[in-house]
């Protein structure tokens, strides 16, 4: 009996470090998150560098798909943008771990630089640990329709 009882406060203990964990790694993705939305809010070619993993595959809105490279080049043609928007942000952000592999799904909000919702995306990304960076591998964007659509 008191082997069992042993037993079960370690797999508590172990549980409980385990959450701890999860908690942890899924705060970081959240504000790895919020980094990078503000960072792509101006084309900052630094922050779209640390977030998208070079094998990306991402399946824009429109339905195109493409990889971290166009994501680059087009940042380097269109330059830095200051303050003309659109602002990104996340509401209802999801966050499912699996080991060293995490889902988001979060609803992503453009807005003008005077708040006007200028459109609304469901969007949905597969993001891997390597070595110690979480870094995106899949990405799908869904525009959402306007109501008077």
């Amino acid at each position: 009996m008191a082997c069992l009882k042993t037993t079960l406060i370690i797999a508590f203990l172990f549980l409980g470090v385990a959450l701890a964990e999860e908690g942890a790694d899924q705060s970081e993705i959240r504000d790895l998150l919020d980094s990078f939305l503000q960072g792509a809010s101006s084309n900052d070619a630094q922050m779209h560098d640390r977030f998208w993993h070079e094998s990306l595959v991402y399946t824009s809105s429109t339905g195109t798909r493409f990889g971290k490279s166009e994501i680059m080049d087009g940042l380097a043609q269109s330059g830095a943008n200051e303050n003309d928007g659109p602002l990104y942000t996340a509401e209802d952000v999801h966050v499912r771990l699996l080991n060293d592999v995490a889902i988001v799904t979060f609803r992503l909000m453009a807005k003008s630089v005077e708040g006007h919702v200028e459109g609304e995306f469901y969007n949905t990304g597969v993001l891997q640990r390597f070595d110690a960076n979480w870094m995106a591998v899949t990405w799908q964007a869904t525009r959402i329709p306007d109501i008077d659509e």
